[in-house]
């Protein structure tokens, strides 16, 4: 596959994969997470290759799923499925199917957070094994289709999150246990490769074993399943009469639009924070 919406690198051991549509803050469309999955897909097949590192270009992560570029339509409708169980089908590869492939991905897998990281920008994060992350990233977790923010931060806190719908720092990430790492933004590079090439350093089997023994905690305490049954009720709320989803006039959900308004002390009892100089 020739990549458009993302760059694919080796060294040392570390495979890099890098979202690539800066236009649009590396939001995801169906060209896009093909092309993740491609780029997985060489680096299981490269035996050099230890660790996959995934990170954003232009110092942000992901704002998320892309909710009608004309690009990200116009590949969407060429892939061809037509209404009922082939457009379901399609919906769940790109919103669950991959995300789980990738959570199961044989080799360790870290994601490189900066900037934004906004629902399905969560969703990419949160299958991966361990997240580092810049100071100042910004990190926004809700009801979506891949549903583990439960499993990334407890349900309590997920609850508390999901109900009011507000922009978390990577330093109360870290404190809820979504991203093992914090580091200064000039930092954030050095240290994640260094890390990586530190795993690189160990054997195959050991990362390969480890990996699937701590995934498989999880789903012994039900994570596969959860995530499977909560992308029924996601299209259950997508389809209910009534549900406006999405802001009005705007390319935004409803939901993230809050968040935002939040950040811009537009919400009952918040204020905007201050800005340096």
């Amino acid at each position: 596959m020739e990549f458009q919406t993302i760059l694919y690198g080796t060294d040392a051991g570390v495979a890099t994969i890098t979202l690539n549509r800066p236009q649009v803050r590396n939001a995801q469309d169906y060209r896009m997470l093909d092309e993740i999955d491609a780029a997985f897909e060489q680096a299981k097949a490269d035996r050099d290759v230890l660790v996959v590192v995934v990170r954003g270009s232009n110092g942000v992560w992901s704002t998320g799923h892309d909710l009608g570029s004309e690009e990200g339509m116009a590949y969407r409708r060429s892939l061809g499925a037509r209404d009922g169980i082939e457009r379901y089908d399609q919906f769940k590869k790109y919103n669950l199917d991959l995300l789980l492939k990738w959570r199961n991905f044989p080799k360790p897998t870290v994601a490189m957070v900066e900037g934004y990281c906004i629902y399905a920008g969560w969703m990419l994060a949160a299958a991966m094994d361990v997240v580092f992350a810049a100071e100042d990233a910004e990190f926004l977790g809700g009801f979506v289709e891949y549903n583990s923010i439960p499993w990334d931060i407890g349900v309590r806190r997920a609850k508390e999150l999901c109900f009011e719908s507000r922009f978390i720092s990577a330093d109360e990430a870290a404190r809820y246990g979504f991203v093992n790492r914090v580091l200064a933004k000039p930092d954030l590079e050095r240290e994640t490769y260094a890390w990586a090439r530190r795993v690189a350093e160990n054997s195959p089997e050991a990362l390969r074993m480890a990996k699937i023994q701590m995934n498989k905690a999880q789903d012994h305490q039900g994570f596969t399943n959860a995530v499977e049954d909560s992308l029924g009720d996601y299209q259950a709320m997508m389809y209910m009469p009534g549900s406006a989803m999405r802001a009005e006039g705007l390319k935004r959900l409803a939901t993230v639009d809050l968040a935002v308004r939040g950040r811009k002390g537009e919400r009952f009892g918040l204020k905007a924070p201050e800005k340096a100089g």
